[in-house]
């Protein structure tokens, strides 16, 4: 008697191998038999005839750290098939903290990551953060350390390197959250104070990383046309760290950026990177609109500087004058100002013609209103295209990260739909992957990534993470118009042995766990 019993189903089980008609048995949350098992019996049966039976997905890059608590955001992952989320992105997330840097990222990125529902306030060892996801949520979790969090707790807003003792005390922070269970280090250089380091600090952090054999996963300095000088300097960390290199959210033309991570690998760097299928992003409002010279790592004096006629002034003639192109490419996501909720899911110059002011000036409104807590969907360079969304997902170091978004009224919609449109868009209709390659890029090779060596593929002795879907009618339907509908052709979701989406209705059910790697 078996606990749980797939019957009937063609399973793809995320090694690239063939597709095959069998029957996946599950008992005390592991896969125990793969195959025809005439004649058994299970406390739960799901009929799996006419469906694809894959690996549970892992979103590699996802800003869920507070918003996986939410049911509404469980179901729209679940949806999808994702059974794991990526945590700890872009080098800001709540741990490890003291009660002052807590604050200061729950602040820094609130219209990112928001504010974690289960924290106190007090000083957050990445121990206690991993415990607060441990069986609390339906799917299972992976955390990254994150630099610049791991920064200010040493250095606060400092624009400078660390000193020794600043450096040792970072690394130790590093080598701590090694030990409870994180998955390798983030970076995220165009945010801050992640901004402020160099090549040098970063590789010094990434030492015990590498001798761990975990990644180093980075926002890099620059994409687009400063893809080049900035994969440039992931390539001098990756070698003086000794670390294996992977590249958050790659985008822009496809025959560079392809040939960067082809010379990288002919050189032997293991360098890997995640994408998803959208010609938009989505950030910060400060990140996008606003320049360098401001104080941007001190929320507190760039909201005096943004009230003062002066630097309104300099911000004018310098910098805004010179952006004319930008504004129409910025839709409003998140404004938690009550004057200006209005302003949510329209772009930055039709919200400021409606109160008659320019970009730049209704601009620096906004963000004083809303203490620097707005966030955005924008338009990417025209260098970019969906040849090169297509050429990128090809690729044989892609696999699949959302960059899920998920705080605002009008959020990007591939919180909703990114995995789904791979699959209905990207395989289905243009065959950029086949079904077998697609459990490749959407377990597969995460699970290899991140060591984590029981998930990401269908076999016995693996955790029974599994996902049943009509290859007929899965696809996305969220828009930049309408972002939060749920995708559809997902049918049973199962996580760690136990149905969390029965038919497409979220169950409740919290088997989720913190994934340490092997």
């Amino acid at each position: 008697m078996y606990d749980l019993l797939v019957r009937g189903g063609t399973v793809l089980d995320g090694t690239g191998g063939p597709a095959r008609r069998a029957d996946v048995a599950v008992s005390a949350g592991r896969i125990v038999e793969v195959g025809g098992i005439a004649g058994a019996r299970a406390v739960r049966e799901i009929d799996a005839a006419g469906r694809y039976v894959m690996p549970g997905f892992i979103d590699t890059h996802v800003h869920g750290d507070a918003a996986v608590f939410d049911p509404r955001v469980q179901l729209a992952a679940l949806r999808q098939g994702v059974t794991t989320f990526v945590l700890g992105q872009d080098g800001v997330s709540y741990a490890p903290a003291g009660a002052e840097t807590l604050r200061y990222v729950e602040r820094y990125f609130a219209p990112v990551n928001g504010s974690h529902p289960g924290l106190d306030g007090g000083t957050v060892p990445v121990a206690e953060l991993l415990d607060t996801y441990d069986r609390r949520v339906p799917l299972n979790t992976v955390y990254l350390l994150p630099h610049g969090t791991i920064r200010h707790g040493v250095m606060g807003t400092a624009r400078r390197a660390p000193d020794a003792g600043e450096l040792a005390a970072m690394l130790a922070e590093v080598e701590r959250g090694l030990s409870e269970g994180a998955a390798g280090l983030s970076t995220g250089l165009e945010y801050v104070p992640g901004a402020y380091a160099d090549a040098r600090e970063i590789a010094a952090l990434c030492a015990p990383v590498g001798a761990a054999g975990l990644p180093y996963v980075t926002h890099m300095r620059g994409y687009e046309a400063d893809a080049v000088r900035a994969m440039a300097e992931v390539l001098e960390i990756a070698r003086a760290g000794r670390v294996a290199p992977h590249v958050s959210h790659y985008h822009g033309p496809k025959d560079e950026l392809a040939g960067l991570v082809d010379g990288a690998r002919a050189e032997g760097v293991d360098l890997t990177f995640d994408s998803y299928p959208y010609l938009r992003g989505s950030s910060t409002l400060t990140l996008v609109t606003l320049p360098s010279w401001l104080p941007i790592a001190d929320l507190d004096a760039t909201l005096d500087a943004l009230a003062r006629r002066d630097v309104r002034e300099r911000l004018e003639a310098e910098w805004f004058a010179h952006r004319a192109e930008v504004w129409p490419r910025v839709t409003l996501s998140h404004v938690p100002a009550d004057g200006f909720r209005w302003a949510e899911g329209m772009t930055l110059p039709d919200a400021a013609a409606r109160m008659g002011k320019g970009p730049g000036e209704f601009c620096c409104d906004l963000l004083v209103a809303t203490r620097l807590e707005a966030g955005c969907v924008f338009m990417q360079p025209p260098t970019n295209s969906e040849e090169s969304v297509r050429a990128l997902l090809r690729h044989p170091a892609q696999m699949a990260g959302s960059d899920a978004v998920y705080q605002g009224g009008h959020p990007h919609p591939r919180g909703w739909g990114a995995f789904a449109r791979l699959l209905g868009r990207h395989v289905r209709e243009l065959g950029d992957w086949t079904w077998e390659q697609a459990a490749v890029h959407l377990a597969g090779r995460a699970a290899d990534r991140f060591r984590l060596r029981d998930r990401g593929r269908i076999e016995a002795g693996r955790a029974a993470d599994l996902v049943v879907l009509d290859p007929a009618t899965v696809t996305d339907r969220s828009t930049y118009e309408n972002p939060r509908v749920l995708a559809e052709g997902v049918e049973h979701v199962v996580v760690n042995g136990v149905p969390v989406l029965d038919d497409g209705v979220l169950r409740q059910a919290n088997p989720g766990r913190v994934l340490r790697p092997a």
